[in-house]
């Protein structure tokens, strides 16, 4: 699987881990002759830095990006766009006395489990500073999302809860915090906090502002499914709601149903999304964070010879994700919703241009492979069964009926039979290899 890339309108591959020598990503299909928006992907990641609060960590990366192809005299030439940011200050010594030891919370012990080696350097890309390609590839879908606007805000870290919201107070303060009622309660109980050498989570507010209907496609390519998909292959996050969520299970149908007038929408209890599709209403959804896993408090654990251990996890870490996770938030939002007006410009035959035939072929070509996939890994089960059974693999008059049946769904499709017999006869063959 190819777990580090991301196929959506902008398609993109990201490597690097959190103590190696850069971050990066790689961006190909790019439309050339188009201004790169350097100053978007520098607020972006300014975004998403350290901020001198006491509660974020004391790594401080400078965080400058480096283009070292696709673009030229500040336009996109149509190449592979390959950008990376070197690691400045990584401290890798830091986690030598943990290198054998699964940290709890952590990603250790499972990726572990499944690739039988460990980045110990601060999880290697397990770490939050993965999602600096992330921050790149959605600082670049501003001009191709407008009219949208992403909204994002914490509703809660820890047990402080905002009363009200105040979005220009937000902005004036290292938490992001919107209620500057309680500000001051929320240090006071982050320093307590800190000092017992523990962290904390919270919940964050998303909302998509003028988006238009029609957006999603029924069954599997559903808007909040997609969205849901995105947000929750972010590092820390563990829970997702939309509209009002989990509240929905316990009222009628005649209270979380938005009705309508003339005027649109008389309430969004279901968050802007109906049959996967949006509806024209915001889209508003809750994301919960979990608390940061690397604290100073002592745990119990063990080290991959499986001997119990206690554990005090140093080095340089946040308190708590929040205020750093929210570009990160809305870099996937921009991607999952750029993703779905690429696929219904599509449909409405809106402005096509050969991205944008490309991107439906690369969608399809895709589900072709993952079908391949489930097929040789069934045919591998079957393979095992017949051994087991002592069953003779090749079965003439099966193949001989298969085939038939497929010559008939290609004429009645419209397809070249002798195509389908062609790329059938090496599936077949492929198979039985793996039987």
């Amino acid at each position: 699987m190819r777990a580090n890339f991301l196929q959506r309108y902008l398609g993109f591959t990201a490597f690097g881990e959190s103590h190696g020598e850069a971050m990066g990503i790689v961006i190909e299909d790019i439309k050339p002759n188009i201004d790169f928006p350097y100053k978007e992907v520098e607020e972006a990641l300014a975004k998403r830095r350290p901020a001198s609060s006491l509660y974020a960590s004391g790594r401080r990366e400078p965080d400058r990006f480096h283009v070292l192809s696709g673009v030229f005299e500040g336009k996109t030439t149509g190449m592979p766009i390959c950008i990376v940011v070197y690691n400045k200050d990584a401290r890798a010594e830091d986690y030598l006395a943990l290198r054998d030891i699964f940290r709890p919370g952590h990603a250790d012990y499972s990726w572990y489990q499944k690739f039988k080696i460990i980045d110990w350097r601060g999880g290697g890309r397990a770490s939050g500073r993965e999602t600096i390609s992330r921050v790149i590839a959605g600082s670049m879908l501003d001009d191709y999302l407008k009219p949208i606007e992403v909204v994002t805000y914490p509703l809660s870290i820890g047990e402080m809860s905002v009363t009200t919201i105040d979005q220009e107070f937000s902005q004036k303060n290292e938490l992001k915090w919107s209620d500057s009622s309680n500000y001051q309660e929320l240090t006071t109980y982050l320093d307590r906090i800190q000092a017992e050498k523990d962290s904390v989570g919270g919940i964050v507010q998303c909302e998509i502002n003028n988006i238009k209907a029609g957006l999603g496609d029924p069954v599997f390519e559903k808007l909040d499914a997609n969205i849901a998909k995105a947000i929750l292959s972010i590092g820390g996050v563990k829970g997702i709601e939309f509209g009002d969520g989990f509240q929905l299970a316990s009222i009628l149908g005649s209270e979380s149903n938005d009705q309508m007038s003339t005027a649109g929408f008389i309430s969004n209890h279901q968050g802007g999304i109906l049959g996967g599709v949006s509806s024209g209403n915001t889209i508003r959804f809750r994301v919960a964070i979990k608390a940061v896993p690397s604290i100073g408090k002592a745990q119990k654990t063990i080290d991959i010879n499986g001997n119990e251990k206690q554990i005090e996890i140093q080095g340089r870490h946040d308190i708590c994700l929040i205020p750093r996770i929210l570009p990160v938030i809305e870099a996937m939002i921009k991607l999952s919703l750029a993703d779905a007006i690429a696929y219904q410009k599509l449909i409405a035959g809106e402005n096509l241009d050969l991205k944008d035939y490309r991107e439906a072929i690369d969608k399809i070509d895709e589900d072709i492979l993952l079908a391949l996939l489930r097929r040789m890994k069934i045919s591998e089960a079957i393979g095992e069964y017949k051994k087991e059974n002592n069953i003779t693999i090749e079965n003439k008059e099966r193949e001989k009926e298969l085939l038939a049946a497929l010559h008939e769904k290609a004429r009645i499709l419209g397809l070249n039979t002798d195509l389908v017999s062609e790329l059938w006869a090496k599936i077949i063959a492929e198979s039985k290899r793996r039987q």
